[in-house]
């Protein structure tokens, strides 16, 4: 049954006005507990279970820890429908970057039917205003292009003015003192009457990067277009511009309150939108490294009416690694437990099990798209069963690293892009020119199955489309393996096995 919130009642009696105000208050409840997060185990931190009731028929389920599927503008990278259904352990929930998607807003008012519909993916839909923060040499990427960030700064803290502000502005910059008191004063009481305007502006607007560049969203705007799309789960607008060592207490205080209001604005907005009534709100948690503000913006967040919390602002390296660390584990200490905790720009494994044993539950998948735009496969071992030496020569298909010049390769390779990590391997690499195993041995994945390593370095160094596909494939399925693991790992009490296992392959 379909839970959506009641219209006003009419103007009756009193007794009919309660009764009726009592059913709205109960399907609305409805609706906000619609999803609902079963745990399993909880060990040292780490949460292991079952999101059920997802999507607007209530069918999806999603075990955790879990990550998204990550995609541009609705689509994973390389891939068609077809391909993606050659992965195993697909996730049930779909990452859309608003950025990619902003400038479909007017199709999709039009369309009425929504993203999931227009895009074709039967799975969870779940907008959120990140997309990867990624650029490499042309050297590194399989098609021989530059690979450009789509969304650069996701929200930008430099709104542009509206242009009657900007002209009026300037209008009156060069006043000089040749005049009277009254006109001084007169103009002094416009420039001031204009500033307040445009902190008014700067209050209630972010700026998010799309294809055609900046765009001002304000939090009207916002939920228009989640109108638009009518996904099940959204990310709420945010002012998540507050880089580590660039950012004082003011202005992380300023995020936690901006932030805040375009929560409440949006709740309101949604309140009103028939098409969103069974979508629900992820509130985020800002504060930059201030860990006063974060756990400010934790509790006030925690007391909305939310169907789940995003950790923001722990992407990049500007934040020292303690630090990001001790934040996870006092925000999520705050946070309930019925709800889960969602984090974006964490894909590293290494880094993905420090999240997972602070409390974190859901992660992006961007991480494969990046090892793939560098012409990468993922080649790390997960298996936590047999001799954990053992597993990683076996996994990398490695025997003797003096033979085949590894060592070398690794530091060659290292020099040229300081972005690749020791968890994959270079294909574009000479020595792989004459290498007819498998990407990684045991991989059961559609590449690994029927080419290898020599034939995909051949499609990189020729600048084949293909090798974009096959690398995903692989990548994709490799990386929600590795998840799958965690998850097994939790309910056989051996994930300290997998992460000793993880860290020993970590440079």
């Amino acid at each position: 049954m379909t839970c959506r919130t009641l219209s006003r009642p009419g103007k009756r009696d009193a007794h009919a006005r309660e009764a009726a105000g009592a059913s709205q208050d109960v399907d609305t409840a409805c609706q906000l507990t619609r999803m609902k997060l079963s745990l399993s185990k909880v060990v040292s931190g780490c949460r292991l279970g079952t999101l059920t009731n997802l999507g607007k028929n209530g069918v999806q389920t999603m075990e955790l820890p879990g990550c998204l599927l990550y995609t541009k503008t609705g689509s994973p990278p390389h891939l068609t429908h077809d391909t993606l259904q050659a992965i195993k352990g697909v996730p049930a929930i779909v990452q859309l970057t608003l950025s990619t998607l902003v400038e479909l807003h007017e199709v999709l008012e039009e369309y009425k039917e929504g993203i999931g519909k227009f895009i074709g993916l039967r799975l969870v839909m779940s907008p959120s205003l990140d997309d990867v923060k990624y650029q490499m040499s042309p050297e590194h990427s399989f098609s021989g292009q530059v690979c450009q960030s789509q969304c650069c700064t996701a929200l930008s803290m430099t709104p542009v003015a509206p242009a009657h502000l900007a002209t009026t502005t300037t209008r009156y910059r060069h006043l000089g003192t040749g005049l009277n008191p009254t006109q001084l004063i007169s103009h002094r009481l416009q420039c001031c009457q204009m500033a307040t305007t445009f902190c008014r502006y700067l209050l209630k607007t972010v700026s998010i990067w799309g294809y055609g560049g900046r765009m001002e969203m304000t939090a009207s705007k916002f939920m228009s277009m989640q109108r638009a799309l009518q996904p099940d789960w959204f990310q709420c607008l945010s002012d998540g511009d507050t880089i580590s060592g660039e950012t004082s207490r003011k202005r992380a205080k300023k995020s936690v309150d901006r932030s805040l209001f375009f929560l409440d604005e949006c709740l309101q907005l949604q309140e009103k939108s028939p098409e969103l009534q069974d979508s629900v709100m992820v509130g985020v948690i800002e504060g930059g490294d201030m860990l006063e503000e974060r756990l400010r913006s934790a509790r006030e967040t925690a007391k909305r009416p939310v169907g789940g919390f995003l950790l923001d602002g722990f992407q990049g390296q500007a934040m020292a690694k303690e630090t990001k660390l001790k934040l996870m584990a006092s925000v999520t200490a705050e946070l309930p437990e019925d709800k889960p905790r969602l984090i974006h720009g964490i894909g590293k494994p290494d880094e993905v099990l420090e999240c997972i044993e602070r409390g974190v539950d859901m992660f992006e998948s961007s991480f494969p798209y990046q090892v793939t735009e560098r012409g990468c496969a993922l080649s790390f071992s997960y298996d936590y069963n047999p001799d954990p030496e053992a597993a990683v020569i076996k996994q990398n298909g490695i025997q003797d690293a003096g033979k085949n010049g590894t060592e070398k390769g690794i530091n060659e390779t290292s020099k040229a892009d300081p972005e690749i990590t020791s968890f994959e391997i270079f294909l574009k690499e000479k020595r792989y020119r004459d290498d007819f195993g498998p990407l990684v041995h045991g991989c059961t994945c559609y590449c690994c199955q029927n080419h290898s390593r020599a034939y995909v370095h051949h499609l990189l160094v020729t600048n084949e489309l293909l090798a974009g596909v096959l690398l995903m494939m692989h990548n994709f399925q490799h990386y929600f393996s590795f998840f799958h693991s965690i998850r097994d790992a939790l309910r056989d009490d051996r994930l300290d096995q997998l992460k000793k296992l993880i860290f020993r392959q970590a440079l």
